[in-house]
This record gives C-alpha cells, structure tokens and sequence, in this order.
C-alpha cells in the first residue's frame, strides 16, 4: 500500500488510462500464464485494461451485486456473482433474524439485474474460469470499499487460488479493511484527505458500455496467446445410454493420469471448489474431466439426486466413454467425490473383478450411502473431511472401518463441509494430487 500523503489540491491523474499505466508499471511482478485481470464496471475497466495489457493476461469484468436487507438495504448480508457464486454473512443473517423467504426474494431481485448487466457488458462471451488462477481484482479508486470487498469475496467463490486488489487510489481505512478479504491490496497512493476517488483524477468522466464492450473485445484477441493452451477446458458432451451429460475435459501434455469428478446434490461441473482442485490437479500434470451426472430437469428430483445406484451407473458409463477416446485410452483413471458424488464414486469403484479407476477421493463424502457395497470397494480411498463437519467426519470414521482396501482419512483442521476457511480447499488439492500421483501407474504396465 502506498503512502499517506496529500499533493496540496493537485490531481494525481490525468485520467483513467494514465492511472491504469502507473498501475501496471506497480503490477509487472505478477505477470504469469494463471493470472487474469478483472475489472469493476464501468470506471475500472480502462485502468484494468492498461494492466491486462502489460501483463498480457486476459480481461474480464467481475460483475456483482450486494444482497441488501429487505428493510435496511444498505446494510448487506452477502453478494453475489456469476457462475452461481454467492457468499453469505451469517452474522448479519443472526443478528438481523432474516428468513429464508426473505434472501430467496432478495437475492432472486439481484440475480436478475446481475445477468442483465452481465448481458449489457459481455455480451456472449463466456467468463472466463477462475478456478486456481491468481485474480487481479482492479477498480479506479476505493472510497467505502463495499463494492471491492465484494467483488474479492466472489472471486474466491468462483474457485480462485489468490485474489489481489489493485486499486490506483483509495482511503486510507478502505484499503486497510479490504485486507480481511484480499490476499494482497496494492493502492498507489492512500492521501490523508480523502473524499471521493473523482477528485484525483484530471478527467473522470463516465465510462460507457460501449467503451467497455470495446476493451473486452481488444483483450480478448491479444491476450488467448499468454496461456497454455493444453488446459483450456474442452467441452464435451457424453451420451450415457442416451442420456446427454455435458463435461469440461482437460488433458495436459504428457498426463500421468485422468480424475473424473462426481459432484455433490445441488452441484454440478461447474462447482467453484471442484473447478479449484482441477486447476490444481492439471498443474501437477493430471487430467481431469468435470461432468454432470444429471440432467437439468433431474438434478431438481430429489429421487435422481439420492439415487446412488443410478449416479453410480452413469459414471461407470461415463467411464467406459472416456476409455474409448484415444486422448484417454492409455491414462489411468481415478474418481474424485464431493458429497453424494463421492458415494457414487465409491459405489463406482466396487465393480468386481476389474475396478475401473485406479484410486479414489472423497472430498466431504456421503460414505454411508453406499451400503454394504463399501467392503467391495478394492482401490486405494481417501477420505479428506473438515474437522469442523462433524457429522460428516463421524460417517466417514466409521465408513474408515468398514473398508478392506488400502485408505486413509485426512482431516484438515477447522474446515466445514465446503471447505470454504482460508488455505482449507489448497490442503485438499494437495492432498488429492499426491494420491493419485502416487497410486497411478500407464495402463497394462
């Protein structure tokens, strides 16, 4: 963070553009392929561009929109962003006694105008995925800070590894506040006397969409060449006895192995924390393939979503697709379980007598919804629980004790059931990639 100090009335900027330049020029060490540049419509997307541009790193917007107390709106319980990101304060929630109905409502009104500014800005340009990437979250100034600070809590919702706030100017309280939610805060220049981000500017006129829309669409011809270009997930449909189930497969080169996930009830491949652990497994050198095990309309059927057998039978299927593609036929393979996920990965694995995967993890896993069949599982199994679940752990303990294969159980201290503490979900991508690295071998050798 920069020094506190005033310029006797003078500007600091020309405009949003030089800020930007001063900004990037601050920035240069963080150049790297895992690293994308997120702008706050509208003000902070020509500073963001300037530093996208000598980091030669993608540009997108983070679009978010604060979750108001329906009789004191300005007073926020939570944010919420695309990909179904959402972060909730239950301390407001407790303190402000709100029901469900009411953030059902609240956030119901939000999503809507969230998707239509998303359409206004992006267009249909996807977002682009921030699962294990470092997240560079730029604005043209921090007065309050509220937006940035949620702006950082949906970036690390939406699966990123590290989320930085670079910001040309800010309030000296802003910017020591927005510690609590960034892994860093870079602001050029913090004066003593602060009353509103404009007044530091030569020229702070109003951004248009159209100005917007035009940045996004420069860097997003110059900068697709600055990231390895083998994990950009291919989208994939598998049909499993006619039924079509959408994937996001990547592959890098010279892959030591291939993890399928099994998402969770309620959740699908495009899970934050699932899409996390793939980024970190790719860069370990192993595949993954993220695929929902439901349709759309079943995934709403709590009888489709507690029916392991049948979550089980689609990702054998999905297995034996996969054997079949050339990119995947000499890989070994290994399941990785959230939830209900991992009791179909379990149930999965108990195929007798040829296993088809090599290892399995379950993260958070539902163990004792696969019944009797749990003794047949034959290939190595670990359980990664939160200390802090302890319903969960208590299942998985005694689920420990009814395995016959090679296993183990790792808690990681004080997480929940999503893993959502501080450093709690890199324990489990660490802990996933060692397992299967080390219990994957070509297959037929």
């Amino acid at each position: 963070m920069g020094d506190s100090w005033e310029r006797g009335g003078e500007t600091l900027f020309v405009d949003r553009v030089d800020a930007g330049r001063h900004l990037a020029q601050r920035l240069r060490h963080l150049r790297g392929p895992d690293v994308v540049v997120l702008a706050l419509p509208r003000g902070g997307v020509p500073v963001a561009f300037e530093v996208a541009e000598e980091l030669g790193a993608p540009l997108d917007v983070i679009v978010v929109r604060k979750l108001g107390v329906p009789f004191q709106p300005e007073y926020g319980f939570g944010a919420i962003g695309e990909d179904g990101a959402r972060v909730i304060d239950d301390r407001v929630v407790r303190l402000t006694r709100l029901t469900g109905p009411e953030m059902i409502a609240v956030e119901a009104r939000e999503r809507a105008q969230l998707d239509r500014r998303v359409q206004q800005l992006r267009g249909d340009r996807t977002p682009i995925p921030l699962a294990g990437r470092t997240v560079i979250v730029v604005d043209d100034g921090i007065a309050t800070g509220s937006t940035a600070r949620a702006a950082c809590m949906v970036a690390r919702a939406r699966g990123a590894s590290r989320v930085i706030l670079a910001v040309p100017v800010g309030s000296v309280e802003a910017a020591a506040s927005l510690r609590r939610v960034a892994d860093e805060v870079i602001c050029l220049h913090t004066p003593a006397r602060f009353f509103a981000i404009g007044e530091w500017y030569d020229d702070f006129s109003q951004v248009a969409d159209e100005e917007v829309t035009a940045l996004l669409g420069k860097t997003a011809r110059w900068s697709t060449g600055s990231n390895r270009a083998e994990l950009d997930p291919a989208e994939t449909v598998v049909d499993v006895g006619g039924v079509r189930l959408p994937g996001s497969l990547v592959i890098p080169g010279q892959a030591l192995g291939l993890v399928i996930f099994a998402h969770g009830s309620g959740s699908s491949r495009r899970s934050p924390r699932n899409q996390f652990v793939a980024a970190a497994l790719n860069r370990v050198g192993l595949g993954t393939l993220l695929v929902d095990l439901l349709t759309a309309d079943e995934e709403l059927s709590r009888a489709y979503v507690f029916n392991i057998a049948m979550l089980a039978g689609r990702l054998a299927g999905i297995t034996r697709w996969l054997r079949g593609q050339p990119v995947a036929a000499t890989l070994p393979f290994g399941y990785f379980g959230a939830s209900t996920g991992a009791a179909a990965a379990l149930w999965a694995a108990a195929a007798s007598p040829r296993p088809p995967v090599a290892a399995v993890v379950s993260r958070g896993g539902r163990p004792d919804l696969v019944g009797r069949r749990l003794a047949l599982v034959q290939v190595p199994t670990l359980l990664v629980v939160g200390g802090a679940d302890e319903v969960v752990l208590g299942l998985n303990r005694q689920a420990q004790e009814r395995l016959r294969c090679e296993n183990r159980l790792a808690v990681i201290p004080g997480a929940t059931h999503l893993f959502e503490e501080p450093g709690a979900l890199e324990q489990v991508a660490d802990l996933a990639g060692d397992w299967f690295s080390s219990h994957f071998t070509p297959v037929g050798s």
